[in-house]
């Protein structure tokens, strides 16, 4: 399914952990690139929070204007908490899409709806950070478009070098749910 492709734009982020959080969402679920605006995230990113290293395969683009770097042919879908807006289990991802995701301390603005193509929220009870948020929308973006094989090699090469557990139910409780 290489002809999925998902950017991610950032209205100007203040947190480095969110940001961090998003590259590491970015890499986990195979967006292609990370655009932001505004300068707050750029006087705090020397608390680097990329564990994974995602900056080394994943651009991180300062941009003016989310709108002017929307990728060519791509779907611009606004992730936020808005009257009108379609919730996330209703929605059907777009094989290109550029989800745009407003600040932590803030909204998007009507100036950004106007150029967008979709508004989808995620129904919750309260409301996530940044990177709960873009983890949760790539997340079923994957699940319900595909592109990732589920099995035990994707365990493997999904964990880090900590984890190599590996699970077998005892044969009790295996013949109890025959």
């Amino acid at each position: 399914m290489s002809a999925l492709k998902a950017s991610i734009g950032l209205l100007n982020p203040k947190s480095p952990t969110n940001v961090g959080g998003v590259l590491r969402a970015a890499g986990c679920y195979n967006a292609k690139q990370v655009f932001f605006t505004g300068s707050r995230y750029l006087r705090a990113n020397k608390y680097h929070t990329d564990t994974k290293n995602v900056l080394e395969h994943i651009p991180l683009t300062q941009v003016e204007s989310l709108e002017q770097a929307k990728p060519e042919g791509a779907t611009t879908v606004v992730i936020e908490l808005v009257e009108g807006a379609t919730p996330l289990p209703e929605f059907k991802h777009p094989e290109n899409a550029f989800y745009v995701f407003g600040p932590e301390d803030g909204s998007v603005s009507k100036d950004v709806l106007k150029w967008c193509d979709e508004v989808v929220y995620v129904p919750t009870i309260g409301c996530m950070n940044l990177a709960a948020t873009c983890n949760v929308v790539l997340y079923d973006r994957l699940a319900k478009l595909g592109g990732i094989e589920s099995s035990n090699n994707t365990i493997c090469n999904s964990r880090d070098t900590n984890n190599s557990l590996k699970w077998q139910p005892n044969q009790s409780e295996k013949a109890d749910t025959e």
